[in-house]
């Protein structure tokens, strides 16, 4: 008899791997405009965050995208409301896919998302050392004058 966690582990594993190429395939679908309105609105968006955060701070432009999708979130429940209200319609929650959706984090994803960063992290703070302790003269004057 297989042990149930190795049998969920391989079907989470394999789910996860889908979900990988499901959504690189949307990103390669985005990039080639093989759908142009789909791309011409990702690509618009990137824009403006990009012109946003050249002239306002991260925290404002963050700030004010997650305020006008609250707007946009609440605009649609009451329409939707309303909507269901005049038709008689008993159709629920319009968010309730999303809501019942597990956004919560695998502790495996998690260790070897931070084994990643820490690697990442003692290769700068080597870097860092290797510069500012002036274990090479050209490669620290290199930084002054960059």
């Amino acid at each position: 008899m297989a042990d149930p966690m190795t049998q969920s582990g391989q079907i989470s594993s394999s789910l996860n791997a889908s979900s990988t190429k499901e959504s690189t395939y949307s990103v390669m679908e985005l990039v080639y405009w093989r759908d142009p309105k789909k791309s011409a609105v990702a690509f618009g968006m990137s824009l403006l965050v990009l012109l946003s955060l050249a002239i306002f701070s991260i925290i404002s432009v963050l700030s004010y995208l997650l305020f006008a999708l609250l707007c946009v979130t609440i605009t649609f429940r009451i329409y939707k409301a309303v909507i269901q209200a005049v038709q008689k319609s008993g159709a629920g929650h319009p968010f309730k896919g999303l809501m019942e959706q597990d956004l919560t984090v695998q502790p495996e994803t998690f260790r070897k998302n931070v084994d990643v960063f820490l690697t990442y992290v003692n290769r700068a703070v080597k870097q860092i050392k290797h510069l500012l302790l002036v274990e090479d003269l050209v490669d620290s004057l290199k930084v002054i004058s960059a």
